[in-house]
């Protein structure tokens, strides 16, 4: 004979279904609560600098106060204007509750810039103009003064005469070519005995700045300076520099900042270095559209002074920040 089951509570299917019955609600319940949360694109140049992740930190702290959901995406490389505005127009079809952008190219995507305005979503813009006032507010460095910054600097170092490179970024990016005018009109005013011989086109790839750097130390034995306009064209630059032992010879100022430069600028290989706040970036810009959505006015443009780092104010505590922002805390959550 059998010996007779006993149950002394639930059986396992019985607790199961029940457990089915309280915990899909509740999924379900929680699903909807985070489909309600207002969501915000940011769509930035590109992805493989570290600016750009810096940005979407701040971007993410500013979403966290405002519990707010960001969408984060952009193209590979910050070349390809086609693909961001391909992203755009994802991102409008999807109805989202916002938009922040870093225009790949001030012309191109003007009409984009158009069509979130016509389907309703409000707009920021930020790193970058573009040729339209079809945006809430435009939050970024002021490059311009970066880029007078910059010539000062390498100006002093050279006791205001020489001859000077620029390892540009790429044509059509205005936040860079306000750099690069900033740079070659305060040397035209300020420093007429240096000469700036060459000006080339590293189009924001490690890779190619080097190549340029190399043949600008070609064509010109006698340069005495470069300024390079942002991370990939400091880091092609002082590779080009470093390869020719040429550090003591060819003095460079960049912009923007990486571990590798960092560390090039400690050695002194690289003479100082144009920093921006990308965190303040993200995060200024992400507010300009939380506020208007809140009912109060943001600026039209938020202009974020630019600091020039050297290895005398290298271990200032804001410099620090500025050099290794807190990244992990926002991006691997």
């Amino acid at each position: 004979m059998k010996p007779r089951k006993v149950i002394t509570g639930h059986s396992r299917e019985g607790t199961a279904r029940f457990a089915a019955l309280v915990v899909v609600p509740l999924l379900l319940f929680a699903a909807c609560k985070r489909s309600q949360q207002p969501t915000y694109a940011v769509i930035p140049k590109g992805q493989a600098h570290i600016f750009w992740q810096t940005v979407h930190a701040g971007a993410l702290a500013a979403a966290r106060e405002a519990n707010v959901e960001v969408a984060w995406n952009g193209p590979a490389t910050e070349a390809d204007f086609a693909r961001q505005i391909a992203i755009i127009d994802d991102f409008i079809n999807r109805h989202v509750d916002g938009i922040l952008l870093a225009p790949t190219d001030r012309d191109a995507l003007v009409p984009a810039i158009r069509r979130a305005r016509q389907a309703g979503i409000p707009l920021s813009i930020f790193d970058s103009g573009a040729n339209t006032e079809d945006y809430v507010s435009f939050v970024a460095t002021d490059n311009y003064g970066g880029g007078v910054m910059a010539a000062r600097r390498l100006g002093e170092i050279l006791n205001k005469r020489g001859k000077v490179a620029m390892i540009a970024v790429m044509p059509g990016g205005a936040s860079t070519l306000a750099r690069e005018q900033g740079f070659k009109e305060t040397l035209e005013k300020e420093f007429p005995e240096v000469k700036l011989v060459a000006w080339q086109f590293g189009m924001s790839d490690r890779a190619r700045s080097l190549a340029v750097t190399e043949d600008v130390l070609t064509a010109n034995p006698t340069l005495n300076g470069i300024f390079a306009s942002n991370e990939s064209s400091t880091v092609g630059a002082a590779q080009a520099v470093k390869a020719r032992n040429l550090t003591a010879k060819v003095r460079i100022v960049g912009f923007d900042s990486s571990p590798s430069l960092v560390e090039d600028l400690r050695a002194g290989i690289i003479d100082s270095l144009v920093l921006q706040d990308p965190f303040q970036i993200g995060y200024q810009g992400l507010k300009t559209l939380l506020n208007q959505r809140a009912g109060r006015a943001p600026p039209k443009r938020l202009d974020l002074p630019p600091v020039l780092v050297t290895r005398e104010n290298f271990d200032d505590p804001k410099v620090r920040q500025l050099l290794n922002p807190e990244l992990e805390r926002y991006l691997k959550e």
